[in-house]
């Protein structure tokens, strides 16, 4: 079976004072507005070399707009909101996990369209793994899908445009780069579990509470990622409790695992992940301790034993579980991953053949 997505050894990114979140808004009364201004001082090379690393912002907002809604879900007690992309023309949005969860246990889910109509939604399938949702809207005309782009394509500096709707406020479009690939990050999930962020996509255009879920496009107007997460600045100031806003760190599910859990979504209303069938921890000076080992499981049929400290998979060094973990979501059950591992101070190695989860 082929890769959900591939990977290529991103490592765990830890946050040392810093709060990160995923992006779930609500509308509020007020709104900064900034300006950009001109710097005088631009020489004309230095301006058409602005001009030549920046997508034409308007035009990818024109074309991508029509695709991308706000999505809002409430459950009698409390609301959201937060965004989402057309992904077949038959009314099928994908989105965030995070977003419609509220909703999930007989709440009400809305989009709201770039033409300004409102119509109800339905729950197709979850992901609370790997923070992704489908989402459909029925009786509507032919909707404008999302083209998707491919994980392979998006480079390290290359120029992306995040749209949704932020703090509430739909249509929004910001701007910047991808500031760096294969960012495995995790972030709050269902029910006090965590959900994690598989080779994510980190990128400094804005991304606010109510973006999730969006669209961060390339300048073909290509779905490339999902955004998902940002990080911010504990506040400091009297009472505490607040944050900084956006400050240039933000997250996007990669388009080729958010492409490829979708589809499943929508073929199966469910998602099937793989599993190693083992309990970990993680050991300070660098892989992970196998405290137990299920029974007759994926781990157990590789001979891999309680007390074992696996060090790398697929010749990847392992530095923590969430490695283990970033495997499941980006494998299949039936898939095979070589593991290193070390037992007695000895190191040796085997195959695993991934299982389903149960």
């Amino acid at each position: 079976m082929t890769e959900r997505q591939p990977r290529s050894g991103g490592g765990w990114l830890t946050w040392l004072g810093m709060a990160l979140a995923a992006v779930l808004g609500a509308v509020i009364g007020g709104v900064i507005v900034a300006a950009n201004t001109s710097d005088a001082g631009s020489t004309p090379a230095a301006a058409d070399q602005q001009v030549a690393t920046a997508c034409e912002v308007t035009k990818v907002a024109e074309t991508a707009l029509p695709s991308v809604v706000t999505i809002s879900v409430t459950n009698g007690e409390a609301g959201g909101t937060g965004s989402g992309e057309v992904v077949r023309e038959e009314g099928y949005i994908l989105t965030n996990n995070h977003v419609v969860s509220l909703a999930a246990d007989g709440g009400q889910v809305s989009v709201l369209f770039n033409d300004g109509r409102t119509v109800p939604a339905t729950i197709t399938g979850r992901d609370p793994k790997a923070d992704l949702a489908v989402i459909k809207v029925d009786n509507q005309p032919s909707l404008p899908v999302i083209p998707f782009g491919r994980s392979a394509d998006v480079h390290v500096g290359q120029p992306v445009v995040a749209i949704g709707a932020p703090l509430g406020l739909s249509g929004t479009v910001t701007s910047g780069i991808v500031s760096a690939l294969d960012r495995t990050i995790q972030v709050p999930g269902d029910g006090g579990e965590t959900a994690l962020l598989v080779s994510a996509l980190q990128t400094d255009a804005a991304i606010n509470p109510g973006n999730s879920g969006g669209a961060l496009v390339d300048c073909d107007a290509q779905l490339v990622g999902v955004p998902s997460a940002g990080a911010s600045i504990p506040s400091s100031g009297p009472g505490g409790g607040g944050s900084e806003g956006d400050i240039g760190l933000g997250f996007a599910i990669p388009v080729d695992l958010a492409k490829s859990i979708s589809d499943e979504i929508i073929a199966t209303g469910t998602v099937t992940h793989a599993y190693f069938g083992v309990s970990v921890v993680t050991v300070p000076s660098g892989g992970v301790y196998i405290r137990s080992v299920v029974p007759d499981g994926p781990a157990a049929r590789a001979g891999l034993r309680a007390g074992d400290i696996i060090t790398a998979i697929d010749g990847t060094p392992v530095t923590g579980t969430t490695d283990l973990a970033a495997v499941t979501l980006t494998k299949n059950p039936g898939d095979t991953v070589t593991v290193t591992y070390t037992r007695g101070g000895k190191q040796a190695g085997t195959t695993v053949t991934l299982g389903t989860e149960r």
